[in-house]
C-alpha cells in the first residue's frame, strides 16, 4: 500500500534533483526543466498532504502553481531563443547581459 510516506519521499527526491539541476547546470534549457521538476515536486507535495488531510485547498494551490509554471516556461523559452538568436550560445556563463 502506497501512504503519504512515500509521495514525500518521492517530492524530496524530485526537489532535490530539480535544485541541483537549477544550481549546476549551465544550460539555459536545462535549468527551466529543472525549475519545471522543482514545481512537480512542490505540486506532488501539495496534493499528497491535502488528501492526507481530506481538504481540497492543497489541489487549489497545486492548480496555481501549474499555472505560474506554465507562464514561466512560455516566458522563460521566449527569452532563451531570443537570446540565442543574439548570441548563439545557451550556457548561463555567457549571458552577462541579463545582470543588473
Amino acid at each position: 500500500m502506497i501512504t503519504i510516506h512515500h509521495y514525500l519521499v518521492l517530492s524530496a527526491i524530485l526537489f532535490t534533483l530539480g535544485l541541483l539541476g537549477v544550481v549546476i547546470r549551465k544550460n539555459l534549457l536545462i535549468v527551466l526543466m529543472s525549475l519545471e521538476v522543482l514545481m512537480n515536486a512542490i505540486n506532488l507535495l501539495l496534493i499528497a498532504i491535502s488528501r492526507y488531510l481530506g481538504k481540497m485547498d492543497g489541489h487549489v494551490v497545486a492548480f496555481f502553481v501549474m499555472t505560474i509554471a506554465a507562464g514561466e516556461a512560455a516566458i522563460g523559452l521566449a527569452i532563451v531563443v531570443t537570446l540565442f538568436k543574439n548570441r548563439r550560445t545557451i550556457k548561463t556563463t555567457d549571458w552577462r547581459i541579463m545582470e543588473g
